[in-house]
């Protein structure tokens, strides 16, 4: 449920090992891939990074060091929203011999990072707030001195999952990693999406709404800050898209629960990062009976913010495909 963003500054000299890295603002991309340094990387916010060296020693939030490390790149040290053990999106990582310099949002032991000499930050790009993760406008002051240590880059959350997953392919192929393995693992999640478009084809009336409830408030996502519910649309489910997203936090359209069904859709979808607690806080509700969907039990839930590798994408997507597949699409009609 966060998001807060970050300055748009960025650091130009790395603390360790004298490595010199620069960023800079490319006027044109065939500017931009040729960077005079050993390495060059153009990140999520539109910057060209270089180095004299192949940065080795990486400090990398924890969704960014899981999608690493399926290339075999090991960071020194990592950062977390929240505990790495529950965290539905770590599943199957293995952060045994890293340094875990925080886990909680906003929290960063920016002094235990300092010890790890890093020479490369590694976090997602978020351009409704124009912040890294973790560095995001609302974290701890002294969190965002972690971006004094070493530049910070990262692959966008843009329009589709996976032109993410594909930008740290190219960020993981430049710090020299072999990615041949990604053709196969894209081989098999093109099946599967053709599968899932297949499954909402058959029923094209089916409508869908992503929600995240909590505390007192009933939060509906919106698809166009959530790159894998653009996806989703992009290959024909109709989620809906909320009709007055938060002014200063547009990721959410944030409704009492008094006004809980303002939307009744065939299928409710929930945040998973939550789940199921945040189910079970709208079931607490009086109003939760009048929320057609959830009455029916027609509800499951979504990958929300997390993916970062075909491998996870597949397997989430075959889910919602089993989903759909049992879904009624007439039920709000």
């Amino acid at each position: 449920m966060r998001r807060p963003r970050l300055l748009a500054t960025v650091l130009a000299t790395a603390v360790a090992a004298g490595m010199t890295l620069t960023g800079c603002t490319s006027a044109a991309p065939d500017e931009a891939a040729s960077g005079d340094g050993a390495w060059s990387y153009t990140s999520g916010d539109g910057k060209t990074y270089t180095a004299d060296e192949v940065p080795t020693r990486i400090i990398a939030h924890s969704y960014a060091a899981k999608v690493l490390m399926e290339f075999g790149i090991k960071p020194v040290g990592i950062y977390a929203d929240g505990d790495i053990d529950s965290d539905v999106g770590l599943q199957g990582a293995d952060f045994e011999g890293i340094e875990i310099l925080g886990e909680e949002w906003g929290k960063i032991d920016v002094e235990k990072a300092a010890g790890l000499a890093p020479d490369l930050i590694v976090g997602d790009w978020w351009p409704a707030e124009g912040g890294y993760s973790g560095l995001e406008d609302g974290v701890e002051e002294s969190s965002k001195k972690l971006a004094e240590l070493a530049p910070v880059v990262g692959a966008a959350q843009g329009d589709s999952i996976v032109g993410l997953i594909e930008d740290y392919a190219e960020l993981a192929e430049s710090l020299g990693a072999d990615t041949s393995v990604i053709d196969e693992q894209r081989a098999e999640f093109d099946t599967a999406v053709e599968e899932f478009e297949a499954a909402v084809a058959a029923k094209p009336g089916l409508t869908a709404l992503a929600i995240s409830p909590y505390e007192d408030t009933y939060a509906v996502a919106v698809p166009e800050y959530a790159p894998e519910l653009l996806d989703l649309q992009s290959w024909g489910l109709d989620v809906i898209d909320p009709a007055k997203p938060d002014p200063e936090f547009p990721y959410w359209e944030s409704l009492s629960f008094e006004n809980a069904d303002t939307y009744q859709p065939d299928v409710l979808l929930f945040d998973d990062r939550s789940y199921p607690a945040n189910q079970e806080t709208l079931d607490a509700q009086p109003i939760a009976k009048d929320i057609t969907a959830y009455a029916a039990g027609a509800y499951t839930s979504w990958p929300a913010y997390w993916l970062h590798t075909y491998p996870d994408y597949t397997e989430q997507l075959r889910n919602l495909t089993d989903f759909v597949n049992e879904a009624d699409e007439n039920l709000t009609d």
